[in-house]
């Protein structure tokens, strides 16, 4: 249950930096015969805005207690165990030493299945990104996995386990160094409902001739700097003057597009502004 902390919801900052250079997984990486030690570190860091539930009369932080719903009494971390809830409704408790005999034998090792062609990995699958790093002792065969990847055109497909949690990844060249790619398992993939449009709709030659020439009209080279989160920057924007006392300007009201009657009418159209917005620019 909640309650107020009455501390005005203050606490030191976090120091991203140091986060992401502490290595949240050492290993090595099963090469035949050869073991490459190395360590893992987050590739991506969530920049997400942080907020604190807080009381709103008051802004103390609101704390919740873990609270036992069978005796009402309230449990220490160290008396929590995972529970697994059977179809029945019946929950069977797991300790620490029934999780501990699982065998689990990628947890200090990068086990190679395979090397496969990316383009037969669906992008869909992926899931979190690593740098991985050799440790001192790993760095030759390291490279020469590096080089090899590279010279080959394909990238290993692995079984690692990140806390306790083994999942399928991809190891891969960038720049100097591998990066790892985990993935959901294929039976975690929900499939799509879009296979159907092709029974009940249908598309001309100059429907879609106007559509590729708007595609055309859009094409550019990614460049990331020119990508920028602006929500939460406006979101920063509104705290920083909250803050300062200052007053929030609301924001303008957004344009409203008109109906689209005519689909290739309103493509010709986007094609024009497309063109227009590239000779601006």
């Amino acid at each position: 249950m909640p309650r107020c902390s009455g501390d005005g919801g203050r606490h030191p900052a976090r120091w991203r930096t140091l986060i992401a250079m502490r290595a949240i997984w050492k290993g090595a990486v099963s090469f035949g015969l050869v073991s490459i030690p190395v360590r893992l570190h987050a590739a991506t860091e969530d920049r997400d805005v942080s907020f604190h539930q807080v009381h709103a009369a008051d802004g103390g932080r609101v704390r919740y207690r873990r609270v036992c719903s069978a005796c009402g009494e309230e449990i220490a971390y160290a008396d929590l165990a995972k529970g697994y809830e059977l179809a029945s409704g019946e929950t069977v408790v797991l300790t620490e030493e029934d999780l501990a005999g699982l065998p689990l034998p990628t947890a200090k090792t990068v086990e190679l299945l395979a090397f496969v062609p990316a383009e037969q990995l669906d992008p869909l699958a992926y899931a979190r990104g690593y740098h991985l790093d050799p440790e001192q002792s790993g760095r030759k065969p390291y490279l020469l996995l590096r080089r090899a990847l590279e010279a080959s055109g394909r990238v290993g497909l692995v079984k690692v386990a990140i806390r306790s949690k083994e999942a399928l990844a991809v190891l891969r060249p960038r720049g100097q160094g591998l990066v790892l790619q985990t993935m959901v398992w294929p039976d975690e993939v929900r499939p799509g409902t879009a296979d159907e449009l092709d029974d009940d709709v249908s598309v001309n030659d100059a429907e879609v001739a106007v559509a590729t020439a708007l595609i055309d009209a859009m094409a550019a080279d990614y460049e990331p700097q020119q990508h920028t989160d602006a929500y939460r920057e406006a979101l920063l924007a509104v705290v920083d003057a909250k803050a300062a006392g200052s007053v929030v300007a609301p924001a303008a009201a957004e344009e409203e597009r008109p109906e689209v009657i005519d689909l290739v009418s309103a493509l010709q159209a986007s094609v024009t502004a497309a063109r227009a917005a590239r000779s601006a620019s």
